[in-house]
């Protein structure tokens, strides 16, 4: 069974929510998952999968909990090449820069080798009221893959 790690960006907790969900879904399939709420490059196995669930805060930036994280693959520019990827990253359309924060973990990852291992999802609160039922959705979608 898969390894994956779960790193969460949450500002008001829906991110986290919807980390815990799909946590407990891939546990329920014999994976075993790590949710970090404050994501280290130190203690994350790169060899494991990194599903990143994280909302957009403020003018398009990473809620503060993961910023460092950000800044630690900036600084470091670690050798990424043997990592997978996803993105579930949760906003609001009625804002301009809907999703964009958990973008910047994305280019970061991507400038450090790592790989995107399914499409990535943009949840709409404004269409999705319960993020969580989304992001389940297309978990199933793909965790017969791990």
């Amino acid at each position: 069974m898969a390894k994956v790690e779960l790193l969460v960006g949450t500002t008001l907790g829906s991110a986290e929510y919807v980390a815990d969900e799909m946590s407990a879904q891939l546990n329920d399939l014999g994976h075993e998952t790590i949710i970090h709420l404050a994501p280290n490059l130190d203690v994350l196995d790169p060899n494991s999968l990194w599903l990143i669930a994280s909302s957009t805060h403020g003018a398009g930036d990473l809620p503060d909990n993961i910023v460092p994280f950000l800044e630690q693959i900036l600084a470091k520019k670690p050798d990424l090449a043997s990592t997978r990827f996803a993105l579930c990253a949760i906003g609001d359309s009625s804002y301009d820069t809907f999703c964009q924060g958990p973008e910047k973990l994305v280019d970061a990852l991507a400038l450090c080798g790592a790989q995107l291992f399914v499409d990535k999802i943009q949840i709409d609160v404004q269409y999705d009221p319960i993020p969580e039922e989304a992001a389940i959705a297309w978990l199933s979608s793909w965790q017969d893959q791990l």
